[in-house]
C-alpha cells in the first residue's frame, strides 16, 4: 500500500496536486510540514498533522519538520477570524525548543537516507532585508493571485460586511508569500519536492509550488489531509478546559488518557485510524468487537492506550489506568500512594476540595469530628450524620473503610498532605492539610 492509499483508507486524505502520486512512486521524496511556535507545546490537533509526516516516513520518504521561527512572528490568517498577538523572540525560541522535543518522539532521526530533519525558517530569513525580499521574491507573485486565496478572501469579505472590525493586516497578507518562500528554499537547498499540511493550508502550500515554478521553472507538489473535527463539526483537539496539549505539564497524562477514553463511538471509530499506527485488519476487528459490547468501550481503550503511550510513556499509561479505576471504586491504599501528586490532583480535580490547617488536624480527636466540624460541615452537616453513615459502612478514607464512629485520626497523609474521603459509592472529597 503506497502513501496515498494508506492515507485514503485512514480517512486522512483531503486533496493533492496532479502528479503527486507519480512523484512519490518514482522514488524517495522529501516532504515537509511547517509548525508555528505560537505555544510551547503542540496539541492533539497538531498531532493529526504530525501523523502525515509519520506515514510519509513509513512509506520510505524523507520527512522535514519546519519550526517557523520567522513565520511565528507574523501569524497565519488561515482559519482565523482575527489577527493573533505577536510573540517576542525569547518566547518564540523557548516554544521552538519544546516543539522540537515533541517532534522527536514521533519521527525517526536516525534511520539512514530517509532520516527525519528539523529546520527553522528563521535561519534563512534572519539575514533577509525587506527590500531584498521584495526584489527576489515579491515580484514573482501578483496581488491578484494572492487575493484569490480563500484565507484572504474570507477575512476581507467579512470585514467589508461588517462582521469583524479587524480586517487583514499587511503582515498577515504577506504570510503566504513567506511560507511560499520556505518551500522554495527547501526545494533549492534540501531537494524537498512536497509540502503537506491540513486542508486549510492548501492556499499557502500551492503558493509555494507556484513560486517554485515562477522563480526556477521547477515542479513541486502539495498534499493536504482532512481537518479533524468533532461530531458537531467544530475543530478537534479541545476539551472543556481548553486545548489537549502534548506537554504533560499542560495536560497531565491522566487527563490526556481520559480525553480519548470519553470520546463518542462515532468519533473513536474515525480517530483510531488517524491517531494510531494500527493496521486496517486490526482496526476493523476492534470496531467489530466494540459493536458487540459497546459498554466495554474496547475501541476507546485501544485508542487511549496507543496514543498515551506514544505521546507520554507506558509508565504514564498504566498510572493513568490505575488513576481512572479509583473513581470506579477499584484500587486500595497502595494504589493511591503510588500515584504521583500531579496525577492524584488530576483525578480529583472535579471533586470538592477542603483545606484544613495542620494545627486543627493534629488536634482532631476522631474521624467523625474531622468529617463534620473540622471540615466546616462540607462533607457531613453534623457529627450525628457522620456517625450514622460510618455505622452503615458508607465512609472510607484513602480507600480504607472507617470502622468506628470513635476511630482516631491516624490515616497516612498522601504526599504528606492529602486525604481522599469517599462518602457512599460516588461522592468524593479531597482534604488538604496545610
Amino acid at each position: 500500500m503506497n502513501l496515498i492509499q494508506e492515507l485514503r483508507w485512514r480517512g486522512m486524505l483531503h486533496d493533492f496536486m496532479p502528479g503527486t502520486e507519480e512523484q512519490l512512486a518514482a522514488g524517495m521524496t522529501s516532504g515537509y510540514i511547517g509548525f508555528d511556535p505560537t505555544a510551547k507545546s503542540l496539541h492533539i490537533g497538531n498531532l493529526a498533522t504530525i501523523m502525515l509526516l509519520v506515514h510519509l516516513q513509513r512509506a520510505g520518504h524523507k520527512p522535514f519538520a519546519l519550526v517557523g521561527g520567522a513565520t511565528g512572528m507574523i501569524g497565519d490568517p488561515s482559519g482565523k477570524s482575527a489577527e493573533r498577538n505577536l510573540l517576542d523572540e525569547e518566547t518564540l525560541r523557548a516554544n521552538q525548543e519544546g516543539i522540537k522535543a515533541q517532534l522527536e518522539k514521533f519521527l525517526d532521526f536516525n534511520c539512514g537516507a530517509n532520516s527525519a530533519e528539523i529546520v527553522n525558517n528563521y535561519d534563512w530569513f534572519k539575514e533577509f532585508s525587506f527590500l531584498g525580499f521584495l526584489r527576489e521574491v515579491g515580484k514573482h507573485l501578483t496581488v491578484n493571485y494572492m487575493m484569490a486565496k480563500d484565507s484572504v478572501k474570507k477575512r476581507i469579505s467579512a470585514d467589508e460586511e461588517g462582521d469583524r472590525a479587524e480586517g487583514l493586516s499587511f503582515t498577515e497578507f504577506s504570510y503566504q508569500l513567506i511560507q511560499g518562500y520556505d518551500f522554495y528554499h527547501l526545494y533549492k537547498n534540501k531537494n524537498v519536492r512536497l509540502q503537506m499540511g491540513a486542508s486549510d493550508q492548501w492556499g499557502n502550500i500551492t503558493t509555494g509550488t507556484e513560486l517554485i515554478r515562477r522563480i526556477d521553472g521547477g515542479k513541486a507538489f502539495a498534499l493536504v489531509g482532512k481537518l479533524v473535527t468533532k461530531a458537531d463539526g467544530t475543530k478537534f483537539g479541545k476539551s472543556e478546559g481548553g486545548n489537549v496539549w502534548l506537554d504533560p505539564n499542560l495536560t497531565s497524562p491522566y487527563k490526556f488518557y481520559q480525553f480519548w477514553l470519553n470520546l463518542s463511538d462515532e468519533e473513536t471509530e474515525k480517530l483510531i485510524k488517524v491517531y494510531t499506527l494500527l493496521g486496517q485488519e486490526e482496526i476493523e476487528q476492534l470496531i467489530a468487537e466494540h459493536k458487540q459490547a459497546p459498554h466495554l468501550r474496547v475501541l476507546q481503550k485501544a485508542l487511549a492506550k496507543d496514543v498515551t503511550i506514544r505521546v507520554h510513556s507506558e509508565e504514564d499509561y498504566f498510572a493513568a489506568v490505575e488513576a481512572s479505576e479509583i473513581l470506579f471504586g477499584k484500587g486500595d491504599l497502595e494504589t493511591l500512594k503510588g500515584l504521583k501528586e500531579d496525577i492524584l490532583l488530576s483525578v480529583f480535580e472535579g471533586v470538592p476540595q477542603i483545606a484544613v490547617s495542620a494545627a486543627d488536624y493534629r488536634q482532631t480527636a476522631t474521624v467523625s469530628d474531622l468529617l463534620s466540624e473540622v471540615t466546616g460541615s462540607q462533607i457531613f452537616e453534623s457529627k450525628g450524620e457522620a456517625k450514622r453513615m460510618i455505622k452503615n459502612g458508607g465512609v472510607s478514607i484513602n480507600r480504607q473503610k472507617v470502622q468506628s464512629t470513635e476511630e482516631a485520626v491516624t490515616q497516612e497523609l498522601l504526599h504528606q498532605k492529602y486525604l481522599v474521603v469517599q462518602k457512599g459509592k460516588k461522592n468524593y472529597y479531597l482534604i488538604t492539610v496545610n
